[in-house]
């Protein structure tokens, strides 16, 4: 059996459908190498109760367990460069040696990376020092392509311009939000993902590079009426940022809450 996608106009300023109140939390701002700002990442969050945490860098477990006190329902990871999937080793640990969370917590990747974090976390010989554990069994591995459903809610995975294609990838939730992850400018993507009440956090340094956005790159591929719709991370500085802010950009700080509209409602129907 068929299903179809099909999304309608919601308006956001009400609860409608049991929609609920949505928010991005960002975690952390910065590039690899801006420490003080804390690893990329990002907690989707309805009705102040998180639903899926974007990667696990360096610090990012840490970081969402002091503020929600428990371990993530749900994560997905962008891609394998390790400022964003340093943190997975601990949360194996913690899900690992909690027998009521050992499973529970559902793990979205997109198939390419399946083979990449098992060479850059999984392979170690023995994940715990007793030996008798498989890293992956700690948690609910789900891997895909086009995306996933979560919680009612279908996410679009797309691909991103970061190294080699077919590595990166980023998440949006149809008329509620789109992280990139690390990219350089996907326009045309993003076009076809986000409409005008999409708020979209984009990679973009002070000055890009052949792996990431620049404040150059977004001004001349980017339309006027998206660039109002972006939030800037991943930058290296407090000082960056505030160039950023004098070029006209919203700029994301760490932990800090940005209001979503509600996403589309979503159904299947068999056809």
């Amino acid at each position: 059996m068929k299903h179809a996608v099909s999304h309608s106009r919601v308006d956001a300023s009400v609860r409608d459908a049991g929609a609920g109140v949505w928010s991005l939390h960002v975690l952390g701002t910065g590039a690899a190498s801006a420490v003080d700002l804390g690893a990329s990442g990002a907690v989707l969050e309805r009705d102040g109760t998180p639903l899926l945490l974007i990667d696990c860098g360096p610090g990012t477990l840490e970081h969402y367990l002091r503020g929600y006190g428990a371990l993530p329902p749900a994560v997905f990871i962008t891609h394998g460069h390790m400022d964003h999937v340093a943190g997975l080793e601990r949360l194996f640990h913690t899900a690992w040696f909690d027998p009521a969370q050992r499973g529970r917590v559902k793990l979205f990747m997109h198939a390419n990376l399946v083979p990449i974090l098992q060479a850059r976390v999984a392979d170690y010989p023995n994940a715990i020092a007793e030996g008798g554990s498989n890293f992956w069994e700690a948690f609910r591995l789900v891997a895909l392509t086009r995306g996933f459903w979560l919680d009612g809610w279908w996410f679009d995975v797309f691909a991103t311009r970061h190294h080699v294609p077919g590595t990166s990838f980023g998440v949006a939730l149809r008329g509620c939000f789109g992280w990139t992850g690390d990219t350089r400018p996907i326009p045309e993507t993003l076009s076809a993902l986000a409409d005008a009440q999409t708020l979209i956090a984009h990679d973009c340094a002070l000055h890009g590079n052949p792996s990431h956005t620049g404040v150059d790159d977004l001004e001349r591929e980017y339309p006027e009426a998206m660039r109002a719709q972006l939030l800037l991370y991943h930058y290296g500085s407090e000082a960056d940022a505030q160039a950023l802010r004098g070029r006209g950009f919203k700029v994301a700080v760490p932990d800090g809450r940005y209001p979503l509209h509600a996403p589309h409602p979503v159904r299947t129907e068999a056809g």
